[in-house]
């Protein structure tokens, strides 16, 4: 079934207020070149309402936009040709409305089959075609026959991580509620903290995510499995050990994905691969900088403050420890260690400074498939426990589903688990993007049949 959608109109919205002449470059950050995908796009998917016609509403997200940009002006603006800054000319972000003339809201979302291929007809730019990167942001406002809208957002990846995306959202949609007060975002701390002078670290992060593309022309599926608040309590039980502090909701989840990624690798190639898990890390808790005297408030700061950590399973003769290993306990203690070493000490002392460069330069090192054994590398990023749904009311309440993409949008990434919260806040949501035949084996895994929902419609997990 095809999706119909015809684009009504584009226009440009243009911060609320100019950018003074000072603050016309921005400078990136030089973690901002780590990142490959040029944009992280999420759909926002919200009912019909009765209050406020259709028209207003655009109205209202486009005046409130407006505001925002003012508060978030490099995102008006456009990425110079050397790839370190941003120039703040206020040109505005893309702003398209479209009507989808065949599906209601409810007809859609009740037909999760078509997500992974129609999804990204509600973005508002082919987000992988690198040229589109010339307008940091684009917004486009689908409009149901029901009157429900689902609302795409691609903003440069260059400038916005996860965390950083979400306190974006949560500005635009104060300022739309006239809530009090603002958020004003920390600017300019990333680029304090990691200053870029060249572009060294781009050229070297392609290492740490040529695992990831995709080889060839091997066709790859996203299948979205979704772990209740029981499932996760279930998990947590099995995976709890003599450790004092219970595993995390995100560590559970992502150490059974992974076990069972890991299984279906195994029956597809006939042998135990060897398998490196990556987990993004948020570094803005970890940071503890002294600038202007008092510490850094980094809660709302844009960039990418992120960083890998990463722990490899490998494959060995069925022997005891590897067997011990793979039992989830095991891999969530993995798991956990990799991630603790990502702490404030690695962070200030190692990652940032004078030794910052050779650090990275090792930690790529290690990431790198250098041993030229076939290796499984899975990477997951968490967007849990941010507030997406909170951070997205408008006016008119919490949108039905917040959704990530699918392979169709996102096709040159190969094993890539994207972890959100659902709508309720005790559950997770993953989008899990596998080789095809990989994935019909994951999804034929018993253990994960019986606690794991593949594609429910996101009307009956929220």
């Amino acid at each position: 079934m095809k999706m119909e959608i015809e684009i009504i109109s584009k226009e440009k919205i243009k911060p609320s207020s100019p950018t003074p002449s000072h603050l016309k470059t921005f400078k990136l950050c030089l973690l901002d070149q780590l990142i490959p995908a040029p944009y992280a796009p999420i759909i926002l998917f919200y009912d019909p309402i009765t209050t406020i016609t259709t028209t207003k509403r655009l109205d209202l997200l486009k005046a409130s936009l407006s505001e925002a940009l003012t508060e978030f002006y490099p995102l008006a603006g456009k990425l110079k040709e050397d790839n370190l800054s941003i120039e703040c000319n206020d040109e505005g972000a893309d702003f398209f409305e479209s009507r989808i003339n065949y599906f209601s809201l409810h007809e859609f979302l009740s037909q999760p089959d078509l997500f992974d291929s129609m999804l990204h007809h509600f973005l508002p730019s082919n987000i992988t075609n690198t040229s589109c990167t010339s307008v940091l942001t684009n917004i486009q406002v689908n409009v149901f026959k029901c009157g429900g809208i689902a609302i795409g957002i691609c903003i440069s990846h260059k400038l916005l991580d996860g965390a950083a995306l979400c306190t974006f959202l949560k500005s635009w949609t104060a300022i739309a509620r006239r809530s009090s007060p603002c958020i004003s975002p920390n600017l300019f701390a990333a680029a304090s903290l990691f200053p870029a002078e060249d572009l060294w670290l781009r050229d070297s992060a392609i290492d740490m995510w040529c695992s990831l593309f995709r080889k060839g022309n091997e066709p790859s599926v996203t299948k979205r499995l979704v772990f209740d608040a029981s499932a996760i309590a279930t998990l947590k039980l099995e995976a709890q050990t003599a450790q004092k502090k219970p595993p995390t909701s995100v560590e559970v989840a992502s150490a059974f994905i992974w076990q069972c990624c890991m299984a279906a690798s195994e029956e597809k190639h006939g042998l135990q691969r060897p398998s490196l898990l990556t987990h993004v890390v948020n570094l803005r808790t970890k940071i503890l900088s002294l600038m202007n005297g008092p510490d850094l408030d980094l809660k709302y700061s844009t960039g990418n403050l992120l960083w890998l950590a990463a722990t490899r399973s490998n494959a060995g003769d069925n022997d005891d420890d590897h067997e011990q290993q793979s039992r989830l306990p095991g891999l969530v203690s993995e798991l956990r260690e990799a991630l603790s070493k990502v702490d404030s000490y690695f962070v200030n002392n190692k990652l940032r400074g004078e030794k910052g460069r050779s650090v990275i330069f090792e930690s790529i090192k290690e990431l790198k498939n250098s041993d030229g054994v076939d290796l499984d590398h899975y990477g997951f990023s968490s967007w849990c426990k941010l507030g997406w749904y909170e951070a997205a009311d408008f006016g008119w309440g919490k949108p039905v589903w917040m959704s990530s993409i699918g392979s169709n949008s996102a096709p040159h990434f190969m094993n890539l688990i994207i972890l959100v919260d659902t709508k309720s806040g005790d559950g997770i949501e993953a989008w899990v993007t596998l080789e095809q035949h990989q994935m019909a084996l994951l999804e034929a895994n018993s253990s994960l049949q019986k606690l794991v929902s593949v594609d429910p419609s996101p009307l009956i997990i929220n």
